[in-house]
């Protein structure tokens, strides 16, 4: 069971590269194209929602989480402008990561922080 949710992750997965591309397809939607940014951005984030180091809940965001927002993502995109992104690309292309595409999970951490102490400091 488990082994057959990783293989779905990892088909998944591949849909990254096409949804990095279609940021910049000027027929992506602004809504497709929010949630296109969110998802890669995510996805070449070094730093993860749920840290891989805890039990369990570590592996829900690459067995849930990811799978997700690439599903949601790809279905905001109009069929036709994913199928030219993938034959324009290569299908064993893949995205560097990067040390600012963590910003983003930075930022959440800190309102959480910040939430945290304000609700606690009460």
């Amino acid at each position: 069971m488990l082994e057959k949710m990783k293989q779905i992750v990892m088909e998944l997965k591949k849909e990254i590269v096409p949804l990095y591309y279609a940021l910049f397809d000027k027929r992506t939607p602004i809504l497709a194209k929010i949630f296109a940014s969110i998802t890669v951005g995510y996805l070449l984030s070094p730093i993860d929602l749920i840290p891989d180091f805890i039990p369990i809940l570590g592996l829900l965001d690459d067995l849930i989480i990811v799978p997700i927002l690439i599903k949601f993502t790809i279905t905001l995109i109009p069929k036709q402008i994913i199928e030219d992104i993938k034959n324009e690309i290569d299908s064993k292309q893949r995205l560097p990561q990067k040390w600012y595409y963590a910003i983003p999970i930075i930022l959440i951490y800190m309102a959480l922080i910040i939430l945290t102490v304000k609700h606690f400091s009460r």
